[in-house]
Order: structure tokens, then sequence, then C-alpha cells
């Protein structure tokens, strides 16, 4: 199956300045060599800490960012070579849906406005064809016609979201990345926007990047999960296969942190030493090693590369 979307080596370096007035210069280092592929209709979940450099990569991939170095395919388009016009069409199949629902909506617009800007800008509808159109994705993402002439204001968290869904979806898109989309939401409301999730993918065909910090709506939603750590992907596996047997100390501290709904039934939790390392002064060989309970000699001098110990099963440690 030929692949959606492909990243290669993708990386993303923020300037900065050691010291307040006239310190050295240096690197921010968010994404740093990251590849990973998506193919048509599947969902890859992309987890990790805070700051690891997931939503970085979202915007890379949808060139709200420019990268320092790396190249993104949508299909056959190389989305960093693309010219004004040729964005400009591939905005259309790559739509984002954000993280916090109550600063993604312009509060000055009606729920008409919001969902059907998109249907404006691409020329796609007008009058009583583009009312039409945004009262048929309020209906497809569980809200009505009656909600079009409402403020962002009126509607609570989960439909808020729900509105940010169907302005993604106004336009008609292939890929759409999800970023952290029910992290702010009630646990309840996010099975229910979880569902929509997977609702919509089956009805619209849709291809997914989801990402997200929670490990368990991403093994619900996801059929691949990248795990990233500090700017870059330490394992990749099928969702199940992850699950079952995480290879990489990180991966496993992650699981080991998983509530367990029967309480006959204990977890070992793995508790990490220190705290993430600095961007700015990323560690000398493997990046996780000062934290690693697993560290041995090559760890702290050599980096791992990403190498494939099983079918599809990818991981970035000396042990293996």
């Amino acid at each position: 199956m030929e692949p959606l979307l492909v990243v290669k080596d993708l990386k993303k370096y923020f300037p900065v300045k050691k010291g307040l007035w006239f310190g050295e210069r240096a690197d921010v280092r968010a994404v740093d060599g990251v590849s990973f592929a998506i193919g048509r209709g599947e969902t890859l979940g992309l987890v990790g800490e805070s700051g690891c450099g997931k939503s970085t990569t979202a915007r890379l991939v949808l060139r709200l960012l420019e990268p320092t170095a790396g190249e993104v395919h949508f299909g056959k388009t190389p989305v960093f070579k693309a010219n004004r016009k040729e964005m400009h069409q591939l905005r259309r199949k790559m739509q984002i849906v954000f993280q916090d629902p109550y600063s993604s909506l312009d509060p000055r617009m009606s729920v008409k406005e919001i969902v059907g800007e998109g249907l404006v800008i691409h020329r796609l509808a007008r009058g009583k064809e583009k009312t039409d159109r945004v009262a048929e994705l309020l209906e497809m993402v569980g809200l009505g016609r009656e909600h079009m002439g409402r403020y962002p204001h009126e509607f609570s968290g989960g439909q808020r979201q729900r509105i940010g869904i169907a302005r993604a979806l106004a336009v008609g898109p292939e890929l759409l990345i999800a970023d952290e989309p029910v992290s702010a939401l009630d646990v309840s409301i996010q099975a229910q926007v979880i569902n929509l999730f997977e609702d919509l993918q089956r009805q619209l065909g849709l291809t997914y990047l989801f990402i997200a910090h929670d490990l368990r709506v991403v093994k619900h939603i996801s059929d691949r999960v990248a795990v990233m750590y500090l700017g870059q992907i330490v394992e990749l596996a099928e969702s199940d296969e992850l699950y079952r047997n995480p290879l990489h100390p990180y991966t496993q501290a992650l699981l080991s942190a998983i509530p367990v709904t029967d309480p006959k039934t204990k977890r070992q939790r793995i508790i990490l030493e220190g705290d993430p390392p600095s961007p700015i002064q990323v560690p000398a060989g493997c990046r996780f090693h000062p934290r690693c309970p697993k560290r041995f000699d090559p760890c702290d001098t050599e980096a791992p590369v990403l190498r494939e110990v099983s079918p599809g099963h990818w991981v970035s440690c000396h042990l293996y």
C-alpha cells in the first residue's frame, strides 16, 4: 500500500541565546531526525511526555512551521518545495484539530461562520449551498442546524471540539492531524469524541495522525503507535504489539503508569530518575540514558539507531 504521508529525517531547531545580554547562541532541538509513514485510511498514534516535540512535528507536517532540515511528502507532492498556489491546494487535503477547544475558535464568529470559513476561502460553496453544507457538517459531528447562529461561549468543551472537527472536515481533507484533541475534556466526553473520530474515519475514509499523551486513548484508536522522547522516535510498532511487548525502557515506563481498572490486579510501576533533559543541552549518546534503569556502557557515548528488531517493530536502544 502506497503511503499517503511520508516524513523523512525531519528536524526543527529554534535558536535561543544563553545569558541575558550577549550570551552564546544555542538551539532548542524540538524535533531532531523524525521519520515515519502513514498509509491511506490508517491511524498513527504519536505519544510522549509534554515537550518531546509532538505538536512541533504536527505543525511541520502541515508547514505551519518551516523545517531546519528533512522532507515531508503528501502523496507524491514534496510539501516543503510547494509554491504558494500548490500549498493552497494542499491545505484542503491536510487539516488539523487543535488541543484547546476554548482558544481555537474565534469568539466573535458564529458557528456558521467558523465552519463555513474554509468553504469560502477555497471557493467551495456560497449562499444557501454553504448554509446547507454547514448544517450537514454539524449533523455529522453530532450537532444540529439550530446551532449555526450561536457563538463558541454558548457551548460546552465537548461541543466546541465537535465544532472544531466540523471546521476541519469542511474542505474535504484526506489527512486529519488531531493534536491532543481530548486532553482538555472530561473523561466521559473523551470517549464520545474518540468514538466520533472512529465513525468519521469509517464514513469518510480519513487518515489520522493522532497525537496524545494518554496511552489508553491512543491504544483505542491507533493502528500503529510511535513513541517520542526528546525530539526523536524511540519505538514504533503496531498498537497491539507495542502494548503487549514494549521494548524500549521509556515505553515500558509509560505503559506502567496506565491505571489498572481491576483493584485486585497489581502492576509494577517503573519510576524514572530525575527530570527530562533540556532540548538545548541534549545528552551525549542515548538521550534517555540519564533516566534509564537499564543503561550500560555504550549508552552514554554512542547514540542508538532506530532498527527493525521484528517485522514492523522498530526500536532505538542498545539493548537490541
